[in-house]
C-alpha cells in the first residue's frame, strides 16, 4: 500500500462524498447553511481524517 488512496475504505468514503453532494444538490435553498452544509462537512471529514491519520 503506497498511499491512503489505495485503501478500499477511503475509496468507498469518496464514493459516499460524491453521492451526498449529488443528493444534497436538490435540497431546499433555505437548508443550504443548515442540514445540507452539516451533511456535506461530516461526509468530507471521513476521507479527510483517514488521509491525515495515514501520514
Amino acid at each position: 500500500m503506497k498511499t491512503y488512496k489505495d485503501l478500499q475504505v477511503w475509496q468507498k468514503s469518496m464514493t459516499l462524498v460524491t453521492e451526498i453532494y449529488k443528493i444534497s444538490k436538490g435540497s431546499p435553498k433555505d437548508e443550504a447553511y443548515g442540514l445540507t452544509s452539516q451533511m456535506r462537512r461530516c461526509t468530507i471529514s471521513i476521507p479527510s481524517n483517514m488521509a491525515e491519520g495515514y501520514g
